[in-house]
């Protein structure tokens, strides 16, 4: 597959001998990064373990939602595999992390968001201007044929013919209930019917997911009737079956970035030695990509 690489020369005139040679700019297609520079984005992270001591609650972030990815996340995945003006596509919208993030940083976001309540609180984060032009909010099933037509017309709108990134952070099967709805992921009956459900999102995702790009998958297990739930391995495992193809398998700590959720530490070792278990303090990045 060849990689389109973007170059910028800069030409020394020979009269200024002094002068100091600027090495050209050298990027791939999927971001600006600065291949010629790369000593210089040491903040990017490029191994597998991520750990982040807190949540950042700075430039319009808050913590005020059940289970937001912390916008750190976001921040290291924008960099590396978007450029400035890029489209992001989340297909579950939340508290609006993805869209905020990606405004922050020059980039641009369609939000799916299935709760009417929270679509109307997450637009009160931005002007009437930027949900218009640069954060675009749905209020529709994700997994329904007709969100496709929805995202499209806001696609025309930013005069885009795909998305450039794709966002999935789904509810961890039920263990935090986020509705009452019956298409909402986190009231599956079981968890077969969960994978079920996010395969449907995950296709429209692909199918609105320009080709050479990037997806992200944030995903955590859980232990249900004394067994572990594989959930991320399992979702994968569908984004793989779908057609993309898996870049890497990130873990990242929960300690420090959970929203008040009752558990005391104590009560929890000791359920974990008297039930055989261990406790989290993990979830998954899964980086895939859309093959040309």
């Amino acid at each position: 597959m060849m990689k389109k690489e973007n170059t910028k020369i800069i030409k020394i005139q020979e009269n200024q001998p002094d002068l100091k040679v600027v090495k050209p700019i050298k990027t791939k297609s999927y971001n600006d990064i600065d291949l010629n520079n790369w000593k210089e984005y040491s903040h990017i992270k490029t191994d597998t373990w991520w750990e982040f001591s807190s949540r950042d609650n700075t430039n319009g972030h808050s913590n005020e939602y059940h289970g937001n990815y912390i916008p750190q996340i976001a921040r290291q995945l924008y960099e590396r595999f978007t450029k400035k003006g890029d489209v992001v596509l989340d297909l579950f919208l939340g508290s609006g992390t993805s869209a905020i993030e990606a405004l922050n940083m020059g980039r641009r976001c369609i939000g799916v968001e299935l709760k009417p309540e929270q679509t109307e609180f997450v637009a009160q984060k931005f002007t009437p201007r930027e949900l218009v032009t640069e954060a675009r909010i749905i209020c529709a099933d994700s997994a329904s044929e007709v969100v496709q037509e929805k995202i499209q017309a806001s696609l025309d709108i930013m005069m885009e013919k795909k998305a450039q990134f794709l966002m999935l952070h789904p509810p961890y099967d039920n263990i935090i209930q986020f509705s009452d709805k019956k298409e909402d992921l986190s009231n599956c009956e079981n968890t077969e019917k969960f994978y079920n459900l996010f395969e449907k999102v995950a296709k429209n995702g692909y199918k609105m997911l320009e080709k050479g790009r990037f997806a992200a998958l944030i995903i955590g297990d859980k232990y249900s009737n004394s067994e572990l739930v594989p959930l991320g391995a399992e979702c994968a495992a569908i984004m793989r079956k779908l057609g993309f193809k898996m870049k890497a398998m990130i873990v990242k700590n929960v300690e420090g970035n959970e929203r008040a959720k009752g558990k005391n530490a104590n009560l929890w070792r000791y359920r974990a030695l008297n039930g055989g278990f261990y406790i989290f303090k993990h979830e998954y990045i899964y980086v895939f990509q859309k093959l040309k």
